[in-house]
């Protein structure tokens, strides 16, 4: 499945970071960045989580919520995160079902960095699938999508 732009997002139930299970549905009212990463502590995932950790006040101004999601278990997640004071939480999709839902996954079945922005409907607004690993969407280019849905 390859999931395109104005498609109905799905949803999910995962185990994150904070102690607790999150699901898109729970988040219905907000837009979503929904943020595929390779893994924790490789070199360009931790550039690009902490690039949206120093932005979190910019996505909070459009009432955004960020949520990232790699196939490490949370326990991986929660050494990541506190490392790094990510104040967003890390999902655990560790059989990458979520992933492979949202055609993330490469030939191999090794995840792509990917980005999602879900509306408050619920519908997929921007897609950024990485064919190579070592360049995320930044700050800005998410930012001025967001303000695309709330003007």
């Amino acid at each position: 499945m390859s999931l395109s732009v104005g498609e109905t997002a799905p949803d999910f139930d995962l185990p994150g970071t904070g102690g607790r299970s999150y699901s898109l549905a729970e988040f219905a009212n907000k837009l979503v960045v929904l943020v595929f990463y390779p893994g924790d502590d490789s070199p360009v995932c931790t550039k690009q989580l902490n690039s949206y950790n120093e932005g979190l006040e910019q996505f909070a101004n459009l009432d955004a919520q960020v949520l990232a999601i790699a196939a490490q278990d949370v326990t991986s997640h929660e050494d990541f995160a506190g490392r790094h004071e990510f104040a967003f939480p890390l999902l655990a999709d560790v059989d990458k079902s979520v992933a492979e839902t949202y055609g993330t996954l490469g030939p191999l079945g090794y995840p792509r960095r990917s980005v999602f922005i879900i509306d408050r409907d619920g519908i997929v607004r921007y897609v950024h699938r990485a064919i190579a690993g070592l360049t995320y969407r930044p700050l800005s280019e998410l930012v001025d999508e967001l303000e695309k849905l709330t003007s």
